[in-house]
């Protein structure tokens, strides 16, 4: 029993310095694996904040003084200021357009970079909402002011702008420059896009119809209750054909590859995002909110602008302002069109189009319901059938397929006639608004 027991203490003895070194050891390779984890930390934090000075200004110079056109960017402060010195609103709005123009370039060229992280589906989406964000926030201005007129023209003149002028401007440089062939685009997405178009005509027409004809029930009640009812209805239709784009039927929305796959993985490949995606959502909540101050002073001074520089309130609201808001559309389908990528330019002037006259419209008359305001879809009867021809037209021109320089004119001179045409115009609701 003794032997045993002392067996026992030697073993045990033996076995405590064992012990003790084994966790003296492991502490000391914690110790030596969380000096080694700090030491990566704080080289992590040094190359993050090295980095970061080098990002931003980077980003600032890609943004704001890059572009040419950014030239122009001087004059949205320098339109503030002189509503605060001069009060002469003819210059207010003169100098605050053109600061919108360069703003407007910018939030395109932005999401055009946000589009290379979400996908070509998504970026196409964004890239049209956030095209249509200059002419959403001067409409709501607009709307917060009492000046439902100068809303309905706005929004029509994007719309005519948009196939008119946006793309009759994009098939003309692109026909010249590919004038040895004939530019082919995806006729069924077009044909979709003009149903669409079609449909928010009928919505314009009735109430101009029912107002005119003097057939209500209630009158001047009956033709907003049936506006509302309408624009829920559009609203419910292009939701339905966003799940229809992006989710049910989207090979139906493949661009026409006519050199092949791998050639346009090539070209993919070449393109590059300049800024990073948390740089791009940054930018376009700065430019988004620039442009809701200088919109603020356009709206106000449009009136102004009228009298001083003798022109209709109705052709400055549906010929200059949409030139300026679809500044972005513009320069990309321009873009598109000269490198042969037609289903994109169609996706951004048509595609704009149709998000203009199937959601923003609508859109603003649910709002101008929820602040009161009678904003209604009676956009009166010649603003209404310069729509509808002017969406038969553009139908026509799509229904084959294909694209050339002298369609593109025709669209051109067919939006000098309207633009002419509401210069002579005199708004008959100007008084009322």
């Amino acid at each position: 029993m003794v032997s045993i027991d002392g067996k026992t203490d030697l073993e045990s003895d033996e076995e405590i310095p064992f012990s003790s070194s084994a966790a003296t050891s492991k502490v000391e390779a914690l110790d030596f694996e969380m000096i080694h984890l700090r030491s990566w930390a704080d080289l992590a934090n040094s190359w993050v904040s090295t980095h970061m000075w080098i990002r931003v200004p980077r980003s600032i110079y890609i943004v704001l003084f890059k572009a040419k056109i950014n030239v122009l960017l001087p004059l949205g402060p320098l339109a503030i200021l002189l509503h605060y010195i001069t009060g002469k609103h003819g210059w207010v709005f003169f100098f605050s357009l053109v600061g919108i123009v360069p703003l407007a370039e910018r939030i395109g060229y932005v999401t055009e970079q946000l589009a290379f992280y979400t996908g070509p589906t998504v970026g196409g989406l964004l890239n049209a909402t956030f095209g249509n964000a200059t002419e959403m926030i001067i409409s709501i201005y607009a709307l917060k002011n009492r000046m439902i007129r100068v809303v309905q023209q706005s929004l029509l003149g994007s719309i005519l702008s948009n196939m008119l002028l946006v793309l009759g401007c994009a098939f003309f440089t692109g026909g010249i420059i590919h004038y040895q062939k004939i530019q082919v685009f995806n006729k069924s997405a077009a044909l979709v896009n003009s149903g669409l178009l079609l449909m928010a005509v009928m919505g314009l027409m009735f109430p101009a119809v029912l107002h005119f004809t003097h057939s209500e029930i209630h009158f001047g009640k009956s033709e907003l209750s049936l506006s509302r009812f309408s624009s829920c209805v559009m609203l419910v239709a292009y939701a339905s054909y966003l799940f229809f784009q992006l989710r049910s039927h989207r090979n139906l929305y493949n661009p026409i590859e006519e050199e092949g796959i791998r050639d346009e993985d090539e070209s993919d490949e070449e393109e590059a995002p300049e800024i990073t995606h948390w740089e791009a959502i940054g930018w376009l909540a700065v430019l988004t909110v620039w442009v809701s101050v200088l919109s603020g002073y356009l709206v106000d001074a449009i009136q102004g602008a009228s009298d001083s520089f003798n022109m209709p309130v109705a052709f400055i609201s549906v010929i200059l302002l949409p030139i300026v808001g679809n500044a972005a559309e513009h320069a990309s389908a321009i873009m598109f069109a000269m490198k042969d990528k037609l289903d994109i330019t169609l996706g951004v002037a048509i595609g704009s189009s149709t998000q203009i006259s199937m959601f923003v419209i609508p859109f603003c008359v649910v709002v101008g319901w929820i602040m009161g305001q009678p904003m209604d879809l009676n956009f009166q009867l010649f603003e209404t059938a310069t729509l509808f021809i002017t969406v038969l037209v553009v139908a026509f021109m799509l229904q084959d397929g294909t694209s050339n320089y002298f369609k593109g004119l025709m669209l051109i001179l067919c939006y000098l006639i309207v633009a002419a045409s509401f210069f002579v115009h005199v708004d008959p609701s100007e008084d009322g608004n």
